[in-house]
């Protein structure tokens, strides 16, 4: 029987594929010879600490099933080449080695190697990093999405029918919501009541109801310093019509006691306190469903939505509230808003509670998108786009999975974004550098503007030939430069704004003002978002009314006045003149006033007479008789 050393036991271990081959017959056999040899190796030698796990058979390579092979065959068909010396039987030599322990030291490397990550295995191997591409490579073009609405985009109404202001605002405040306000409004004034507040109170009614929403969007109209001073009459500034509509105790004890949800419900709520069945938006949720749902309902968005964070002003401590440093209105509470990016729509929103209500372990960002995003409700096909904040390689792998595709600005720290690799972007690149790198559907790419922009899609080619013009300074002349842009960058700028244009409408008649209650701020929100989605629906099948107009309108018709009233005028011809030519005698010209004789019975001489009346009338600073006597011509 041949014998072998051990450098040429391993050297036919190590033999190419082609000298060596294996059937699956055979590696399944080998397996067996495998496991059959670790049962047979020394426990105490062998042994596997607790938090690792040791790879299965399956996981070994090619070549490690190979080496087991050679392993069993050279344990039952050859002998040891070398044998302990007495030297090493006492400890005073090294002990040879045997081409048993090499073979499983290469074993064991393989298992070692496979229990590393990825990312330290090529380090370890030296393998090349990633590089970044430029524009000048060519970047395949990803497989557009087929754009599958769940119904017609544009407004979900009867285009035969005809739409006023009031009757588009009814659709998401319903006479049916208003009912139960007014229901739950009555039940809080009389605990108030019984709680010894001493104020008078009748029962509230729906139109009622509207004439003080009415009011809520005239004084977003017209700017006053305090509520009181809407019901003043002793001032130049005085406006006379919200004292038409109601007194203004009626405002304040309405303001007071406007409830969302029944008070015995809210006291049940709020024993639940602490626990995961306690709902934070208990004494708001009655009215947000249904202003959720009528978002939805009446209007279906367009192919290009947009995500991002709104912010209600309030600094109410109740746990809810943020402090968001970049925005305008730095506190209060936070809302996640989907919005058709062609016109500001406001979809669907969700109003942020805290961390703990999103409990899918993806992160905040993550669960905020896709509760947004309703495959049933809007379809597939959708283009989403958002800011870094929401922003990762998982979100957007998972929305390309449900058939919606998304753009965003990310950060380089996020999780799986490319970092480290060669040839990226410095400070010192020129304007209008790009790098990119696609892994299949998901393209990340970088572009050098005033500052680096990072930007990560699963809809766009990372360049396409696009520029954008900027102004630029040489040798002290600006001038206009065309740059290269990519196309994820140029589809960002265009479709992102959909919520800013959504709060820019928002603020324009916003009815937030100063609240004792956290809940009627979101409240006076909900109006805001109701009234903007209706004049952006009445652009869409008008277009006739500009925002200022449809507001103006809408007051009147909820408040139920005529907006077309003719202010009664003083005509041109009835001016005051002296009754005759000065003379030498001041008592000369002056005749009896008219109105002082019939209204007061008085005789009261004056100089001045109406032009066109030709009749003697008063004019002084506290007896104006010519003022009274027109006021109904």
């Amino acid at each position: 029987m041949a014998r072998y050393t051990g450098e040429e036991a391993l050297r036919m271990v190590l033999d190419s594929d082609e000298e060596f081959t294996i059937s699956s017959d055979e590696e399944r056999d080998s397996d067996d010879e495998c496991l059959h040899f670790e049962e047979r190796l020394d426990p105490a030698e062998d042994k596997i600490p607790d938090e690792t796990v040791a790879p299965s058979p399956d996981s070994c390579t090619r070549k490690a099933r190979r080496c087991r092979s050679v392993l069993s065959s050279l344990e039952n068909h050859t002998e040891m080449v070398t044998t302990p010396s007495p030297a090493s039987c006492t400890g005073r030599g090294r002990r040879p080695r045997s081409v048993f322990s090499s073979i499983q030291n290469l074993i064991e490397c393989e298992y070692n190697s496979a229990k590393e990550p990825v990312s330290k295995r090529c380090k370890a191997n030296k393998q090349p990093t990633l590089s970044w591409k430029t524009e000048t490579d060519v970047d395949m073009v990803p497989q557009a999405l087929k754009f599958l609405p769940a119904q017609e985009p544009g407004p979900q109404l009867r285009p035969c029918d005809a739409h006023t202001p009031m009757s588009l605002f009814k659709m998401f405040f319903s006479e049916t919501a208003v009912s139960t306000l007014c229901q739950n409004t009555n039940a809080q004034a009389a605990r108030a009541c019984a709680k010894g507040h001493k104020y008078k109170w009748t029962d509230l009614g729906i139109s009622e109801l509207y004439c003080y929403i009415g009011l809520l969007f005239y004084m977003a109209m017209v700017k006053m310093r305090s509520i009181r001073d809407y019901w003043r009459q002793d001032s130049l500034f005085s406006v006379p019509f919200p004292a038409t509509i109601m007194s203004r105790d009626r405002y304040r004890t309405i303001s007071w006691n406007l409830h969302m949800s029944h008070p015995d419900a809210d006291k049940d709520n709020d024993r639940k306190r602490g626990t995961a069945e306690h709902d934070r938006l208990f004494r708001v949720r009655p009215l947000m469903d249904t202003i959720r749902h009528a978002c939805k309902a009446i209007y279906h968005p367009r192919k290009n939505l947009a995500v991002d964070e709104r912010m209600v002003a309030c600094k109410a401590n109740t746990g809810m509230t943020q402090y968001m440093k970049a925005k305008p209105t730095r506190w209060g509470f936070k809302l996640f808003v989907l919005a058709d990016s062609s016109n500001g729509y406001t979809v669907d929103f969700a109003v942020y509670t805290g961390k703990s209500n999103f409990p899918t372990g993806h992160g905040l960002s993550y669960d905020a998108v896709t509760s947004l995003l309703d495959h049933t409700v809007l379809g597939s096909g959708y283009h989403v786009y958002m800011d870094n904040f929401y922003t990762s390689p998982k979100l957007l792998t998972d929305l390309f999975a449900l058939k919606f595709g998304a753009c965003g600005t990310y950060r380089d720290n996020r999780k799986d974004c490319p970092r480290n690799a060669a040839n990226s972007l410095t400070k010192k690149s020129v304007r209008g550098s790009i790098r990119w790198l696609r892994d299949r559907h998901l393209v990340f790419v970088k572009w050098m503007d005033t500052r680096e922009v990072s930007v990560c899609s699963t809809i766009h080619a990372a360049y396409t030939g696009d520029t954008v013009q900027r102004r630029v300074k040489a040798q002290d002349v600006w001038r206009t430069k065309s740059f290269p842009c990519p196309a994820p960058v140029t589809a960002y700028n265009q479709h992102m704004g959909g919520v800013d244009l959504s709060d820019q409408l928002i603020q324009y008649y916003s009815t937030q003002h100063k609240a004792m209650k956290w809940y009627r701020k979101i409240f006076l929100h909900f109006l805001d978002i109701a009234a903007t989605n209706s004049f952006i629906i009445h652009k869409e099948l008008y277009g006739t009314m500009t925002h200022k107009e449809f507001m103006e309108e809408l007051i009147a018709e909820l408040c139920g006045v005529s907006q077309k009233i003719t202010p009664k005028r003083t005509s041109a011809h009835h001016v005051p003149v002296p009754g005759t030519d000065q003379a030498s005698d001041a008592t000369a010209g002056r005749r009896i006033c008219v109105f002082c004789k019939a209204k007061h019975g008085k005789r009261q001489d004056t100089p001045w007479k109406c032009q066109a009346c030709d009749v003697h009338l008063c004019v002084q600073l506290k007896r104006n008789c010519f003022l009274e006597w027109h006021k109904d011509v």
